[in-house]
């Protein structure tokens, strides 16, 4: 049986994360920056530029992600923290009306992406990357954590467009459904206050 850990991402882990991101689909090429940037800037920026964009991000910390690993090797990553610092998602229209919280509250944090190497896709490495996510975020202080996740209904999706996560991991995880964003789309929260 394989064994499963995860580490927050720090400039120690950088080759990690990279390991993690460039198993296959869009991690390559997005490094986890798409949730950080207007759309505007996101097409203005190229793959090195994102690179080094999430490089400076680890180094200034805190740690925006963990790192999922199998038997010593990268695996998966997990974008969480302050929502307050991922610009994407209060310009999110769908994000914006679904959400009751005030997007100035350092204490609600956001789970926006996820990615699994190819190889270790379906081992559910997304829900332990979840569940560590949460502790994360309890022990920095975190509040509520909301999540964007696809609700697949049963249906074989791509896996690029699967990086939200799917709705049966959060439930997985403890979370809630709050609000249909949009046919497929739903806002899901943790409240870490009891």
């Amino acid at each position: 049986m394989a064994t499963i850990t995860t580490e927050v991402a720090t400039s120690a882990r950088w080759d990690d994360v990279q390991h993690a991101l460039t198993g296959g689909g869009d991690g390559a090429s997005c490094q986890c920056i798409w949730p950080m940037l207007s759309n505007r800037d996101w097409n203005e920026t190229t793959t090195p530029q994102r690179t080094e964009m999430l490089r400076e991000e680890i180094t200034e910390g805190p740690p925006p992600g963990l790192i999922v690993y199998v038997d010593g090797e990268a695996a998966g990553w997990i974008r969480i923290g302050p929502r307050t610092r991922q610009e994407r998602i209060p310009r999110t229209r769908m994000i914006a009306a679904a959400s009751d919280e005030p997007f100035d509250d350092d204490s609600v944090w956001a789970v926006s992406c996820f990615v699994v190497r190819r190889e270790h896709r379906g081992s559910g490495l997304n829900l332990e990357l979840l569940r560590a996510a949460v502790d994360y975020a309890r022990a920095s202080g975190a509040r509520l954590i909301e999540g964007y996740p696809v609700d697949t209904r049963g249906e074989k999706k791509r896996t690029n467009d699967l990086f939200h996560g799917t709705l049966g991991t959060f439930l997985a995880a403890g979370f809630t459904e709050t609000a249909e964003m949009k046919p497929g789309r739903t806002l899901v929260t943790r409240d870490l206050g009891s």
